[in-house]
């Protein structure tokens, strides 16, 4: 399977301790494809969700003595492309707040999705409060 996850810069992550690596590592560890992409990165063409996305494959952080120990360089990114979030199987959103207005966007953006084509985690229009 191919997931996207839009996160924050991923030089920005914490590899010992933020979730949406431990998503992506788990991820990566089943044998799917991980891409990642940033909110700021998403368009809507001919009436589709688009992304400027990368392959990651990441290094897991090791638990050694209740320790998490991360490699210096624990991950790698392949070339940018121009992707269709539709030809993912799931797409993450993982950006933390604020609530700015490329987030904003990336909830109207993902809206273009087909939920029986392309999962969205975290669907930005069902975290909202009183949802």
């Amino acid at each position: 399977m191919k997931f996207t996850f839009i996160i924050d810069p991923i030089q920005r992550l914490d590899p010992g301790h933020d979730t949406s690596v431990a998503l992506m590592e788990a991820a990566q560890l089943l044998g799917h494809d991980v891409w990642i992409t940033q909110a700021n990165q998403l368009s809507v063409a001919e009436g589709k969700a688009w992304a400027i996305a990368q392959p990651v494959n990441l290094t897991p952080a090791q638990l050694v003595e209740g320790r998490w120990l991360v490699q210096p360089q624990w991950y790698t990114v392949g070339d940018r492309t121009l992707v269709p979030l539709e030809t993912m199987d799931a797409v993450f959103m993982r950006t933390d707040p604020p609530v700015n207005v490329p987030y904003l966007y990336a909830t109207y953006i993902l809206d273009y999705l087909d939920p029986a084509q392309t999962l969205v985690v975290n669907s930005p229009n069902r975290v909202a409060p009183g949802k």
